[in-house]
């Protein structure tokens, strides 16, 4: 959304709190379904449309598996609740999916190891509060399955909606540049020593792991040598599996496009390497049977390997009254996404872009980029509180690239009135989750849907 154009920070920060005349920020913790509200199952079921049909089942089941997994595959439920809902009024630029488990630890151009925000495939405009209702609902309901009981969760989601807020805040006088620039470089510039110590040493382990995930790691797990010593993908089915030679044409055609996306310098980086094989990979909950490619590339010898992955945009959930985008980003969801993550994320991938295949739009990144994710199965209360702190914080500096930042930290405000919205929010709506979870396992146990394990 673009900025107020008359006054300064003071003024747009004011105008955003005039915002809470017309939906006061309690308003926000309320939930209610709507009398119409669809059928979650039957919900579910349409955004399977388009997908592998061979890899739905497995979609099902592991949304099946636990009110979590059922929440990362129910982006499209989500936002259908949220738009039959009272918003905030400000818009900008939103992640659509900023479940905690979407955050994670990757590298820079610079080879360091950075946290941040990483999955666009559900980015659009929207109002700024669906992505901290995403984040604190998926903290909840994770929460819930770690044993933590209602007064726990409740404060672990405060602490999550105040890092947002006061991150906000930080951020609302701020240069446009400064923001530009800002990255969280876990461990690095922080009194780890006056830390829980068991919060140091899973941060510490996960951040060791990560510096070792990159295409040469790659290598290893997804790839061998056959008998006349070429590199080949290793077939691991139903995860990993080859691909027959028309897809393995159409694939490899469509990164002419793809390198056509790319700044003009990283065209000529990626004309170093020539393709060695293309593999299919089913992705996580979420992303179950959309088409999901893995290409083994090398460069001038067999040190030299590369890993990419082109990986199917499909649109966003439509929802009427919402801003509508650009028409370069509404007519290919490939470049949608990377437009986004380009945009909200402070250290990108650089070998990030687009293409198409077969008349599909698809955005293409490298498989491993020293990615990781914080361990937080081994989290306790206390843990979960400060990393909750930190996504809000995250969240919040994502926002403050996509929109206007000012305006939202006017709304947000300095009280503890929206922290206390959102924990209610989030316990009613996390209730709604269990049930919509146990929908879903009833109907896979009738057999009006088809589930596999795994």
């Amino acid at each position: 959304m673009p900025k107020s154009t008359t006054g300064g920070w003071q003024d747009r920060r004011a105008e955003g709190k005039s915002f809470r005349d017309a939906v006061p920020r309690e308003a926000l913790g309320d939930w209610k379904p709507a009398a119409d509200r669809p059928d979650p199952v039957q919900l579910i079921l349409t955004t399977n449309q388009g997908r592998q049909e061979r890899y739905v089942p497995l979609r099902m089941g592991r949304m099946a598996e636990s009110p979590f997994g059922f929440l990362r595959g129910a982006a499209a439920v989500m936002t259908a609740d949220l738009a039959a809902s009272v918003t905030s009024g400000i818009h900008g630029g939103i992640c659509g999916d900023a479940h905690f488990a979407n955050f994670g630890l990757f590298g820079t151009a610079q080879r360091d190891v950075t946290l941040d925000l990483n999955d666009f495939d559900e980015a659009r405009l929207g109002p700024w509060e669906w992505d901290l209702k995403r984040l604190c609902i998926s903290i909840n309901v994770y929460a819930r399955q770690a044993g933590l009981p209602r007064k726990q969760r409740a404060s672990v989601v405060e602490r999550c909606s105040r890092g947002y807020r006061q991150q906000a805040i930080t951020l609302q006088d701020k240069g446009a540049l400064h923001i530009w620039y800002l990255n969280l470089f876990p461990g690095e510039g922080e009194p780890l020593d006056r830390l829980d110590p068991k919060y140091v040493s899973l941060l510490r382990r996960a951040l060791d792991k990560a510096r070792t995930q990159n295409s040469d790691t790659a290598l290893d797990k997804l790839a061998e040598r056959d008998a006349k010593g070429a590199w080949r993908l290793k077939p691991a089915p139903p995860v990993l599996s080859r691909v027959d030679g028309k897809t393995r044409h159409a694939v490899e055609a469509a990164l002419a496009d793809y390198v056509e996306s790319l700044p003009r310098e990283r065209r000529s980086l990626m004309r170093h390497y020539r393709v060695a094989d293309i593999g299919h990979r089913v992705g996580g909950v979420g992303s179950a049977g959309v088409r999901n490619y893995v290409i083994l590339m090398f460069g001038a010898c067999a040190n030299d390997g590369l890993v990419l992955q082109v990986k199917e945009a499909t649109a966003p959930v439509p929802v009427e009254g919402l801003p509508g985008l650009p028409p370069d980003l509404a007519a290919h969801h490939g470049r949608r996404v990377v437009f986004y993550q380009r945009l909200m994320q402070a250290s990108g991938d650089i070998l990030l872009g687009w293409t198409s295949i077969d008349g599909r739009a698809y955005y293409v990144r490298q498989q491993r980029n020293l990615k990781g994710q914080i361990p937080v199965e081994r989290f306790d209360s206390g843990n979960w509180q400060r990393y909750a702190y930190t996504l809000g914080g995250l969240l919040a500096r994502a926002h403050a690239r996509s929109g206007d930042i000012a305006l939202i930290a006017g709304y947000c405000g300095s009280s503890q009135v929206l922290d206390e919205a959102m924990a209610r929010w989030a316990e009613a709506y996390g209730d709604q989750t269990v049930m919509d979870h146990a929908q879903l396992v009833e109907a896979i146990q009738h057999k009006k849907v088809r589930a596999l394990a795994g």
